[in-house]
């Protein structure tokens, strides 16, 4: 989900098994989650998986800095439990974000609070040095190859 609640498609390389009925599964990724193929761990762990999502910066559906886009189930799940959950939607999602850098990943609604707190002093405190010093970062944990 994008800014202001708009879905868009997010082009990424399929690193877990298709849930068995097709759907998608409403179940947050954890660590060395059983779905996560071999070669998908490697494309988590050196971001391999992250690159086509420049196609959705090059649309406008992304910028590079900003809080993370999140699928639409759990938006729905969370706006219900986390207050001001929605308002990380007045802005374009990013491929990276101060949450990122700063918590890592969640995984369960007390994690998605969490990073809430780092979005909502993202969205205070905004500017092109931030934005730099997030990169430097994410460029960072890259090399570092630390990924899921």
């Amino acid at each position: 989900m994008g800014r202001d609640g708009r879905v868009f498609t997010i082009v990424k390389f399929r690193t877990m098994s298709p849930a068995p009925d097709g759907g998608l599964p409403n179940e947050w990724t954890q660590p060395d989650d059983p779905r996560i193929t071999p070669f998908g761990r490697w494309m988590r762990r050196t971001h391999v998986d992250e690159l086509p999502q420049l196609y959705n910066v090059l649309r406008g559906d992304l910028s590079v800095v900003g809080p993370r886009p999140e699928q639409p189930h759990y938006v729905a799940e969370l706006v219900t439990k986390v207050l001001f959950y929605e308002l990380r939607h007045l802005v374009r999602p990013g491929l990276t974000g101060w949450a990122q850098v700063k918590f890592g990943y969640s995984g369960d609604e007390r994690d998605a609070l969490e990073k809430l707190q780092y979005e909502f002093w993202y969205l205070r405190h905004q500017s092109l040095a931030l934005d730099l010093r997030i990169l430097g970062r994410t460029v960072r944990e890259m090399v570092r190859a630390g990924g899921r």
